[in-house]
């Protein structure tokens, strides 16, 4: 009879993320495909990459449109890839030609947060990192010999932040901390989240193992950072406007519709707009960047981050 090697029990099967073997080992199921910054032929979007805390190792990559005129300021966009806090960087092939072509498209300046994850660095670091990036960005307007793409090309009035997957349940809650702490050196305007992941009161055994993995601190799958309608700072949120995609044969569909039910109930006075598109799956703006879908989605958060 044929036995099973011990190192191949698998504890969490994750997918499509990451599985966990029983004898610790972790197998992250999407390749490490980084890519270098450039001068995009198809966009003419150029992109270098910055750091921000060595010693943390947080950098991120700057994106900067070809009708760039420090006489006529952009829009800035702080955006925070996904990959369900485990896989991805701001350097990923996917990422970075998803912030070229949205860049393009909206004609805006973007900063592309490059945070740790877990499990090698468990939440809340990702959070941590990315408040330090939002910090560091903020700082760039006005100090002397601040970041030249930031400083000359980007308007400290009309900044954003946005996100995919777990990058938008971390631009979301970087923005609840925007309003809490009152951040100097930028009017954050809006926040978009494509396809967030946040968690709800009833969790299915996959999310709530999940979430406890990546986060042992938690004291519960209720928690505020996944779960915002127990977050007492959620009335406070920073901006004035969210708009929230969701794909209809998204697991995570009714968790973003939820997300607009709790905000509006919270007593923020703000905007808030939810929309499902039909026939896609988590993540697709990501992952599918030439289909109609994607294409329409570009022009909306291109106008919803041009509205000002």
């Amino acid at each position: 009879m044929a036995t099973t090697n011990p190192s191949d029990e698998i504890l969490h099967d994750f997918y499509p993320v990451a599985r966990v073997f029983k004898d610790g080992r972790i197998e992250k199921l999407l390749p490490n495909d980084d890519v270098p910054p450039s001068l995009d032929p198809v966009t003419g979007v150029q992109s270098k990459d910055v750091e921000i805390s060595p010693e943390n190792n947080v950098s991120a990559r700057l994106y900067l449109p070809q009708t760039a005129n420090p006489r006529r300021k952009l829009p800035l966009l702080v955006y925070i890839h996904g990959g369900g806090f485990m896989l991805g960087s701001a350097f990923s092939a996917l990422h970075h030609r998803h912030l070229n072509s949205l860049v393009a498209r909206a004609n805006i300046v973007a900063v592309s947060v490059d945070y740790r994850v877990a499990p090698e660095h468990l939440l809340p670091i990702c959070y941590e990192d990315s408040w330090l990036a939002l910090k560091w960005t903020a700082s760039q307007f006005a100090i002397e010999g601040g970041e030249k793409w930031i400083r000359e090309y980007a308007d400290s009035d009309r900044v954003f932040l946005g996100g995919d997957s777990a990058g938008g349940n971390i631009a979301q809650n970087m923005a609840v901390r925007v309003g809490s702490e009152k951040l100097e050196g930028f009017n954050l305007r809006g926040l978009f989240l494509d396809c967030p992941f946040f968690s709800g009161k009833e969790p299915n055994a996959h999310e709530e193992a999940f979430w406890q993995y990546v986060c042992k601190t938690t004291k519960g799958f209720d928690d505020p950072r996944s779960n915002p309608a127990v977050d007492p700072n959620l009335s406070g949120l920073g901006c004035e406007r969210v708009l929230v995609f969701v794909g209809e044969k998204d697991d995570l569909k009714d968790r973003g519709w939820y997300y607009k039910e709790t905000l509006s109930k919270s007593g923020w006075d703000g905007e808030i707009e939810v929309v499902e598109v039909e026939g896609e799956g988590h993540g697709f703006c990501v992952l599918n960047p030439n289909s109609e879908n994607t294409l329409n989605m570009l022009k909306k958060v291109a106008d919803f981050l041009n509205h000002y």
